[in-house]
């Protein structure tokens, strides 16, 4: 084995790896979102958007409208949800502590009620601010299928990791 080769591989891994980090920064810097591409988990959202369709999110709107598609996250749960706005209100001044916060109340497309349910304890409304990833923006069918798969059935991850090691290993550029 030379080592000049092996130390040229592991470069270009590093330069690969730092480059597609690099990338999703950006696009976070510029969306204003933590998690600018997020997939369909569940089908609470049919008919608009599907299981498995990859959503392209912005979070630089000051206010979000009603029948905005949002996705938000929940204190204590991991899974981003994607749901529909049906209210929203803005904070006066004099009422609150924090007046022009905006709050909102979504439900899924597919579902019977609002979201209430999934909010955190003792909340009704979602804070702009606090809790919105970002607004749908545009969104590519179907093509989050292949992370579920993955995420969903262990011996497809294991079997995608063996195949990214084994070509690492194997690869003579």
């Amino acid at each position: 084995m030379n080592l000049r080769f092996e130390l040229t591989r592991f470069l270009n891994l590093c330069f690969a790896l730092s480059s597609a980090f690099t990338f999703w920064k950006g696009l976070s810097i510029v969306t204003g979102s933590h998690s600018p591409i997020v997939v369909v988990l569940s089908g609470s959202m049919e008919p608009a958007f599907q299981r498995g369709d990859i959503l392209f999110l912005w979070n630089r709107n000051e206010h979000n409208r009603v029948g905005d598609v949002v996705v938000y996250e929940v204190d204590g749960k991991q899974v981003p949800i994607v749901h529909r706005v049906l209210r929203t209100h803005t904070e006066i001044q004099g009422k609150t502590s924090s007046p022009g916060r905006q709050l909102l109340l979504t439900k899924g497309d597919n579902n019977a009620g609002n979201d209430i349910p999934l909010y955190a304890k003792k909340r009704t409304y979602l804070q702009k601010d606090r809790d919105i990833v970002g607004t749908v923006l545009g969104y590519v069918p179907r093509l989050g299928y292949v992370t579920i798969w993955i995420s969903e059935n262990r011996y497809a991850k294991a079997a995608l990791m063996g195949a990214i090691a084994l070509s690492a290993l194997l690869s003579n550029e």
